[in-house]
């Protein structure tokens, strides 16, 4: 069993754990998940579908009760959750750490008895988050099957010989232990771990081939981001570049190794750094500056940090206190060899480029642990004016799980690359796109906001909250709140450009048999290749800023949002080459247990270039 996807909704660019998570929107969300999940079982290993449910933030993550109405939870929360074990047919599922509405989800009887049993029928095998059980009974007699924990000490856990006493007391009737068992043995059965009538043997699998490591590379490739690219000052020039600076420790740093349990034993890892060097070769000079440098938190063992992880309420926000005078000084002085270096005019030691690469790393992206503001760390953001100072052509580029400000300097920036943590070969895909190797063709899979004050999670709700958090925005999460009350983020959902120019020439909807789908042209009709990713909306009835403050559409039945995706495709043309997308719509799902949308037939459908 692998514990994987986790697919929690990112309702606030401050929870710890996003880095981990697919995006903002359920429509998105549950269409990755599913094929995800297809692949881990076709090798007859287990999908384990987590955090069911609602599981937005670490601060005293394993008592903080969430308060979200009904429909919220079914249309923005449980989509997925759906989409991967109904759709995707994952065996297993692990409960959430929180509470909803005052039960502990991996011990609920309306989460796992009522919606995930009796609503949907699911048959597969429920497991706690390590740590996620609190009381022998309500444990037992929910539809929990498997408990895990933290400790060594396993004939404690509460599902251990406190389960076994309450059984032998009568308290709890053997037959839900038959339950728990049978499935358990089931999902055996299916991985062909013990014999059936079949007599199937278990695949072996691979892993570290040079298949996967290719696979690796073109994912990688695909993720990265371009967010801005004024002045055309991307891709570089692989023949007239002959002097490169690099800025920052994200140039060189692993990321592989940290961020709690999403933590993974990766062959190797290259880094933007070696990427560059590795594409260009001998012939072009490479320097490096670190610029900053962070604490470095991450690097120290503590033993086993899964035990600590559960103190004092499971998770915390961070302290953002002010740096010591001595890591001040240290930085100041990183960053003054950076600026001196980068600003150079000297005919004979002019850099024809110079890259920035920073961004987060796992001291912040981190299960256990909330960030405090969005904010760059290390004293990045002065590290990025002054450079842009000196050298108003720099590209920046960053790495990172969640978004981040720049306000103080994006005006000023011409060309700006996002990539999420992109495994084994992210460095590599890194380079091919700046040096125009790989056009990029990857979109935003949640809103980068100017600040926090921008999201719903905090204009309108709470969050990080110690006893209990309110979600108060309700269905509008993420763009939804965004578009429909014309709050600007700094870069929309859905959001990426690309080195050429697609040109759509045409689209119309079509339904058969009770499925719809939106069939649509383009072009490129740019000079060189690349993907693009067409996107179809539904529009919904909204409400409308007015002199008076906010009024409802006098013809809408139900306040809904502007946009909500409702499907999209992705196509790769040549130069000067048409090609048509079909992308299906009817995303139509059971209004009783999920509470979503009527026929896309009503709905008018439009699409985002």
């Amino acid at each position: 069993m692998i514990l994987a996807p986790g697919i929690n909704i990112k309702r606030s660019p401050l929870c710890g754990r996003n880095f981990e998570y697919f995006s903002e929107d359920p429509c998105l969300t549950g269409e990755l998940a599913v094929p995800f999940i297809h692949g881990i079982q076709q090798w007859d290993v287990a999908a384990c579908v987590k955090h069911f449910a609602a599981n937005n933030q670490e601060t005293q993550r394993l008592w903080v009760d969430v308060e979200v109405d009904e429909n919220a939870l079914r249309e923005i929360y449980l989509p997925a959750f759906y989409d991967c074990l109904v759709k995707g047919g994952s065996l297993s599922i692990m409960g959430a750490y929180n509470q909803v509405n005052g039960e502990h989800c991996c011990q609920s009887n309306y989460l796992l008895h009522d919606i995930l049993r009796k609503e949907w029928g699911y048959e597969g095998v429920v497991i706690s988050d390590w740590g996620g059980v609190h009381d022998t009974e309500l444990a037992a007699v929910s539809e929990l099957d498997i408990e895990m924990s933290v400790t060594n000490h396993f004939d404690e856990y509460f599902m251990a010989e406190p389960l076994k006493r309450a059984v032998e007391q009568g308290i709890i009737p053997e037959s839900k232990i038959n339950e728990k068992v049978i499935r358990i043995l089931m999902l055996m059965l299916r991985l062909h771990m013990i014999r059936g009538e079949e007599e199937i043997e278990r695949k072996n699998g691979t892993y570290n081939s040079p298949a996967s490591r290719r696979t690796a590379l073109e994912i990688a490739r695909e993720s990265v981001i371009l967010l801005k690219n004024e002045r055309k000052l991307l891709p570089l020039n692989m023949e007239t570049v002959k002097r490169i600076l690099v800025v920052g420790e994200n140039a060189q740093r692993m990321h592989a190794n940290g961020g709690g349990s999403a933590e993974i034993k990766a062959l190797y890892e290259i880094s933007p750094l070696m990427g560059i060097k590795m594409l260009l070769g001998s012939r072009v000079q490479i320097d490096y500056r670190k610029g900053y440098e962070s604490d470095d938190r991450q690097s120290a063992d503590d033993g086993n940090w899964q035990e600590k992880s559960l103190e004092d309420g499971g998770g915390h926000g961070r302290n953002s206190g002010e740096d010591s005078r001595e890591q001040e000084d240290a930085r100041a002085l990183l960053r003054k060899e950076a600026v001196d270096a980068a600003g150079k005019y000297d005919s004979e030691e002019k850099y024809d480029v110079i890259i920035f690469v920073g961004g987060l790393n796992h001291d912040y992206d981190s299960e256990g642990l909330d960030r405090a503001d969005m904010k760059l760390p290390y004293g990045q953001d002065l590290l990025i004016q002054e450079l842009l100072k000196v050298r108003p052509d720099t590209i920046l580029t960053f790495i990172g799980g969640s978004a981040i400000e720049m306000g103080e300097w994006i005006d000023r920036a011409g060309a700006v690359l996002w990539s999420y943590y992109a495994g084994m070969e992210g460095g590599t895909a890194l380079a091919e796109i700046l040096f125009g190797k790989v056009n990029p063709s990857g979109k935003l899979p949640e809103t980068f906001y100017k600040s926090p004050r921008d999201c719903s999670a905090h204009a309108l709700g709470e969050f990080a909250g110690e006893k209990s958090v309110a979600y108060k925005e309700g269905i509008f999460v993420g763009y939804r709140y965004n578009e429909t009350f014309r709050v600007e983020p700094e870069f929309c959902f859905g959001h990426g450009l690309s080195y050429t120019e697609f040109v759509y020439e045409d689209a119309a909807y079509e339904e058969a048999d009770g499925c719809g789908c939106v069939i649509c042209r383009l072009k490129n009709a740019g000079n060189c290749a690349g993907g693009e990713t067409v996107q179809v909306y539904r529009m919904g009835s909204h409400r409308k800023r007015a002199e008076d403050g906010i009024r409802e559409d006098e013809d809408a039945e139900e306040i809904r949002p502007v946009k909500e995706l409702a499907g999209f495709g992705k196509i790769y043309l040549e130069p000067g080459e048409s090609g048509q997308v079909k992308i299906s719509v009817n995303h139509v799902r059971d209004k009783r247990s999920l509470g979503v949308g009527s026929s896309v037939k009503d709905i008018k459908i439009i699409i985002r270039i």
